[in-house]
């Protein structure tokens, strides 16, 4: 193979070698994140109307899925404890953080109000669905036949889990 061709190719190699290690680096970070956040500009909207505007921002969670808890061999039934199992998931509510300008009704200045609303860790269950068949384990009393019941069939509620906060604050200054 002659050097210009080893060249080229090493430097091929070399190139998508940089590619796969700043795309990873990449994706690392905005794995290992909760949230995204949101700003909202509007400086060039103040600049242009010479007004004080509302300063605004926000996250938004990124949802994980779980792994779901698989069936529950039950003693006395004859189909597993959760026929269709929940799927936890785990994320988050939106935060916001908002604070708008109020004129001075008294004298010169801005006086401010704002609110504050960090995103709130909020976990989940998928609504999952319970069943049993009309029959019973083999009964040794009947030849080992087994004896007939009425079925069972049980929605399991989803759940949903979550703690939000906010601070409303008001006061002068910038």
């Amino acid at each position: 193979m002659k050097p210009t061709v080893r060249r080229t190719i090493a430097a091929v190699v070399t190139g998508v070698a940089a590619a796969a290690a700043a795309v990873g680096a990449a994706a690392a970070p905005a794995a290992a994140v909760g949230s995204v956040p949101i700003p909202v500009p509007l400086d060039g909207a103040e600049k242009s109307l010479g007004v004080e505007l509302p300063e605004v921002g926000g996250e938004l969670p990124l949802p994980l899925p779980g792994a779901p808890e698989g069936p529950r061999y039950t003693e006395g039934r004859l189909l597993p404890d959760r026929a269709l199992p929940q799927l936890p998931l785990t994320g988050g509510l939106p935060g916001l953080d908002a604070r708008a300008p109020l004129p001075h009704v008294l004298g010169p200045g801005f006086d401010h109000a704002g609110v504050s609303a960090p995103a709130a860790d909020l976990s989940a269950l998928t609504p999952g669905l319970a069943v049993d068949a009309p029959l019973t384990q083999p009964n040794p009393d009947h030849f080992g036949l087994p004896d007939l019941r009425l079925p069972q069939a049980g929605v399991l509620a989803p759940v949903l889990r979550t703690v939000p906060g906010a601070d409303l604050v008001a006061g002068p200054g910038r």
